[in-house]
């Protein structure tokens, strides 16, 4: 490899780093706001319409059994609550409560480039990203 190759792929692994620093400084910042762990933010704002518990455990990439305690936290402190699913009387949906999805408006204000680091990329350069992180991970 170049010089001017190793240069690059430097610029480029020190972008990936600043990215997820600022992404977690401002999330922490945020959940710090409130008193509440980066992933019990992410479990809120996953709630803010009902949806089954499996759902936040894939959007936190966890299992649901470690997502069971987030959400007891969150129930405890009035911010979500557990509903029975209509369809389906064995599953539970964990909803935000009023204060909840004001927490969440809050957490939203509060995390701009968390919320959507992307918002500066059109569509055609989100997808191209896309598929240039999926070359990366394939390799």
């Amino acid at each position: 490899m170049s010089n001017t190759s190793d240069e690059l792929a430097s610029d480029v692994l020190s972008l990936f780093a600043a990215i997820t620093r600022r992404y977690a400084q401002e999330s922490e910042a945020a959940a710090t706001a409130h008193e509440l762990t980066p992933l019990q933010v992410k479990a809120l704002l996953a709630a803010e319409d009902p949806v089954p518990m499996r759902r936040i455990a894939a959007r936190l990439h966890a299992e649901p059994s470690n997502v069971t305690t987030i959400i007891d936290r969150l129930e405890s402190r009035g911010l979500v609550e557990r509903r029975p699913n209509p369809g389906d009387r064995r599953i539970k949906l964990v909803a935000a409560t009023p204060a909840g999805r004001a927490a969440a408006a809050d957490l939203r204000t509060r995390m701009p480039f968390a919320a959507d680091p992307l918002v500066q990329l059109t569509t055609e350069q989100r997808e191209s990203l896309r598929k240039l992180l999926q070359l990366i991970l394939e390799a």
